[in-house]
C-alpha cells in the first residue's frame, strides 16, 4: 500500500520505519532540513522536506493517491489542517494524531467530522485504555480497543442463585446498551441467539456501557458484587485525566497525586468526585500518609519516566497490590519489557507502541480485520466496514436476517461507538465489530462487504 506519514519525530519514524519493514511503500514528510536527511540515511522511506499543512508539499508527496494519510506530528492543528487537506486532494483514509481532549469533544462541534477525518488517534488516550483494562475487569477482550474505552468487555461466571439460570436470552428482558457475546460451556463456545438458555456455570462475556453493565451483573452473579477499588494515581497528565473518565463508576475510588497546585485545583473542579493531593509520590512519607501499600492499583503517569519508575518500586515495596506505569522514552521500552517482574510492574504502557498497535489494525485493504480469536477456535471477533453496495445499507437492524452464529456487538456510526439498537440503522462506511462463528463469516462479509 502506498502510505503518506507527516511528522518524523518518536512516533512518525517509529510508525513509518515498521510499515517499511512490512513491505508498503511510504513516504514522509519533515519540516526539519535536519531530521528529514536523518531519515533519509537511516530508514528505507523517501523523504519529502516540507510543511505538511500545506497543500503544494502534500500535492508533490503524493497525497492524492496514497491509501492511508498519516499524520503524526505533535502539534494538532497541523495533523488536522493536513488531513483535511489530504482529503480534499484525494488520499483514501486519512488519521490525525492528537493530544488536546478539545478535540474528541463533540458536544459543540464534530472536529472529526467537520475536517472529514476518518480517525482520531490520541496517544495518551489509548494508553489510559490499555490501563483501564485489567482495573476495571481482569477478564478483558482485544474487542475493548475497538471503541477507544467506550464500550466494556467483561466476563463473568454465571451463579446458580441467578435469576436467568434456565432462562432463554429472549426471557431475560436485559437493558437497553449490552449485549450477551459469548457463552462458554464445558469447553465449547457458542455465539447465542434468543433461544439459547443459560445454565449454572456458563461464562459469559458480555459487551455493553460501562453503567449498564455495572447494573446488570449483580443479576448474573449476586454473591459476588460490590467491592471498591482503591487506585491512585501519579500526576495530572493527560493519560490520568484519560483514565479518569474510563474508571467514572462509582466502585473505583480514586485519587490523584499531583505536584502542580494550579493543575490539582483544575482537576478538582473538573473531577469532583477524585481526591485530588498536591504533592509528589517521590516523597515516601507522602506515600506512606496517603497509605499506598494498602490500594488495590498505584498507576504512575507522570510525563518524568525515571519518577514513575522509581514510584513504582516504592509503591510496590510498600505493599500495593497492583503496580503501573507510563514509559514515555523509547529509550526505556525494550528494558523495562525485561524487568517488570523484578521491578514489581504488572504493566508498563508505552503512548508509542499503543499508537502503533492501534493503527496497525487500521491500515488494511482487507474485506475485515480479526481482533481475537474464540477461545476453542470455532470462531472469531472481527472489526468490517459497511461498503456502498451493501444489501444492508439504509435498514434498520432488527429488519435484516442475520446469518445463525454472528452477531453484531459494536457500531461505530458518524464517528461514535455504541451499542447497536434494533431502530439503528446501517449507513455506509459504518464500522461495526461482530463475533461470528467460522461457518457463518463468509455469508456476513457477503452482507456487508
Amino acid at each position: 500500500m502506498k502510505i503518506l506519514v507527516v511528522g518524523a519525530g518518536d512516533v512518525g519514524r517509529f510508525l513509518s520505519q515498521t510499515l517499511s519493514d512490512v513491505g508498503h511503500n511510504v513516504t514522509v514528510i519533515e519540516t526539519s532540513e535536519t531530521t528529514a536527511q536523518d531519515v533519509d540515511e537511516s530508514a528505507n522511506v523517501k523523504v519529502v522536506e516540507g510543511n505538511g499543512a500545506s497543500a503544494h508539499v502534500l500535492q508533490k508527496a503524493g497525497a492524492g493517491d496514497c491509501d492511508f494519510f498519516l499524520a503524526m506530528t505533535s502539534d494538532d492543528r497541523t495533523n488536522l489542517i493536513a488531513c483535511s487537506l489530504a482529503k480534499a486532494l484525494g488520499a483514501g483514509s486519512t488519521i490525525a494524531r492528537i493530544h488536546d481532549q478539545t478535540y474528541s469533544d463533540n458536544s459543540l462541534v464534530n472536529y472529526q467530522l467537520h475536517f472529514g477525518i476518518d480517525f482520531l488517534l490520541n496517544p495518551e488516550a489509548l494508553s489510559a485504555v490499555e490501563l483501564a483494562k485489567s482495573i476495571r475487569h481482569p477478564g478483558r477482550v482485544a474487542v475493548e480497543n475497538f471503541a477507544r474505552g467506550e464500550i466494556e468487555v467483561h466476563q463473568l461466571r454465571i451463579a446458580r442463585k441467578s435469576r436467568f439460570t434456565g432462562k432463554a436470552l429472549k426471557e431475560l428482558h436485559l437493558p437497553a446498551g449490552m449485549r450477551i457475546g459469548m457463552v462458554q460451556r464445558e469447553g465449547h463456545t457458542e455465539v447465542p441467539d434468543a433461544d439459547s438458555v443459560l445454565e449454572p456455570g456458563d461464562l459469559l462475556t458480555l459487551f455493553g456501557l460501562t453503567d449498564v453493565l455495572m447494573k446488570v451483573r449483580p443479576y448474573f452473579e449476586p454473591e459476588k458484587f460490590g467491592d471498591n477499588i482503591r487506585v491512585v494515581l501519579f500526576g495530572g497528565s493527560e493519560t490520568a485525566i484519560a483514565l479518569v473518565r474510563l474508571l467514572k463508576n462509582p466502585r473505583f475510588k480514586i485519587r490523584i497525586i499531583e505536584n502542580d497546585a494550579r493543575l490539582c485545583r483544575s482537576l478538582a473542579e473538573r473531577f469532583p468526585h477524585v481526591t485530588v493531593i498536591n504533592g509528589s509520590a517521590t516523597s515516601l512519607r507522602l506515600m506512606e500518609e496517603e497509605q499506598v501499600g494498602s490500594v488495590d492499583y498505584f498507576v504512575a503517569c507522570t510525563k518524568d519516566d525515571e519518577d514513575n519508575i522509581m514510584t513504582c518500586l516504592q509503591a510496590n515495596k510498600l505493599g500495593a497490590r497492583h503496580v503501573q506505569l507510563v514509559i514515555n522514552k523509547p529509550d526505556y521500552e525494550d528494558v523495562l519489557d525485561q524487568l517488570k517482574e523484578t521491578l514489581g510492574v504488572e504493566l508498563a504502557v508505552a503512548p508509542r507502541k499503543a499508537t502503533m498497535e492501534e493503527l496497525l489494525r487500521y491500515l488494511t485493504l482487507d474485506r475485515f480485520t480479526e481482533l481475537s480469536n474464540l477461545p476453542d477456535r470455532s470462531g472469531k471477533i472481527i472489526e468490517l466496514r459497511v461498503s456502498s453496495d451493501s444489501p444492508c445499507v439504509s435498514r434498520k437492524i432488527r429488519d435484516i436476517s442475520w446469518p445463525r452464529g454472528a452477531i453484531i456487538v459494536v457500531l461505530l456510526h458518524k464517528f461514535q461507538a455504541k451499542m447497536p439498537g434494533p431502530e439503528d440503522v446501517i449507513l455506509p462506511g459504518d464500522r461495526l465489530v461482530a463475533i461470528v462463528r467460522e461457518d457463518s463469516l463468509k455469508p456476513l462479509l457477503n452482507m456487508l462487504t
